[in-house]
This record gives C-alpha cells, structure tokens and sequence, in this order.
C-alpha cells in the first residue's frame, strides 16, 4: 500500500491553488486516535463536496496536549497510514501544533469541512479559507460515536459493543444508564427464573 501522507510543502506542490487545474480541494482535520464509523462516514461525506480530500492529522505532542498523557493509543505514522487505507482520502499532512491554521493558511483548500458538533465561529481556518473565496462545511455529526466514550469504556472494562449504546444514550440526554455498560465486577445480580 501506498502511503498518502504528505508533507506541507508536498501537499502544496500537488494540491495548491496554482496546481489544482480546475478539481476542488476539501480539507478537513483531527486525532482520529481510534478510527470509528462516525469518523468514516464523515470522511466520505466531506470527499463528496470536492474532487479531492485532505486531512490534517494532529501529531503524537498535540493530541497528548490537547486529550491528555495517555494519548494517542495509535501513533501518529500508524494513524497516517490507517487514513491512507481509506478510498475517500487522498492525503494526510501531519502537524504538530494544537490546532491547523498555518497548514490551512498555507494550502488554502476550496473547502473547509468539520464535524457539525464544532460551533461554526470556533472553526479554525475560517477566516483564511473565506477570504481566499472557500468556504466552510458543518459536516453532520454521527451520533453515538467518540473516541473519547469508546477508550473510557475499555478502560474501564466494559464491554466494547456497549460503548455505542452509552454513546447514543448519553447524547439523547439524561436517561437510564445500560446496566450492561457498568463493569462486570459492578453488575447487580440476575435473579434466576
């Protein structure tokens, strides 16, 4: 398999304005520390809105600075070429600051897509795309599925099919809690029939 991780500097000679002859440029970004079905089906949504799709990927020191010092679980050259495994993706830059302003003041994509749990004046790279004539996609948010949600419930040994009905429950709102989700050693006993 061909890797499609790219530097800055070579995503800018196959993918900058004066090199795009006409196809249009989506990017997008993230950890993407454990890939999920919520993650996939955005990547396919924002590849839709262009001819090309791009994603940032947060290194190794920006995810442990912005989730903590047990993450990522996946380094970032195995998370680069997981992405790259993916028919909708046809790059992946890795940067190494906290957010990807300067990838997408340097790039300057047709399109800039986030997930729609992003407020859209907190989408970074905003105001750099639309001065440069982009524009900026809320892409819709698959529901029932974090990254987050899914390593608290291994961590905690719940079982892992229960991590997405936790995940759908928790984002409904207030309700009553899976007894399946609570650890094994926590369960209330079964009366027997």
């Amino acid at each position: 398999m061909q890797s499609k991780a790219l530097t800055l500097e070579e995503a800018i000679l196959r993918f900058g304005r004066e090199k795009r002859n006409g196809r249009k440029v989506v990017f997008t970004n993230g950890c993407f520390d454990l890939l999920h079905s919520g993650h996939i089906r955005g990547f396919e949504m924002a590849r839709q809105l262009g001819d090309v799709l791009i994603v940032g990927l947060n290194s190794d020191s920006s995810v442990r600075q912005l989730k903590g010092p047990n993450r990522p679980v996946i380094p970032e050259q195995e998370r680069a070429e997981i992405l790259s495994a993916l028919e909708a993706v046809d790059g992946v830059i890795i940067f190494n600051e906290l957010t990807p302003r300067e990838v997408i003041a340097q790039l300057l994509p047709d399109v800039l897509a986030k997930g729609g749990d992003w407020p859209g004046d907190q989408i970074v790279g905003r105001e750099e795309v639309e001065a440069a004539g982009g524009h900026v996609v809320s892409i819709p948010f698959v529901p029932g599925y974090s990254t987050t949600t899914i390593l608290k419930k291994i961590w905690e040994g719940a079982e892992v099919s229960d991590v997405n009905e936790n995940a759908k429950a928790e984002e409904s709102g207030p309700s009553r809690v899976n007894e399946k989700a609570q650890p094994k050693e926590k369960r209330a006993p079964r009366a027997e029939s």
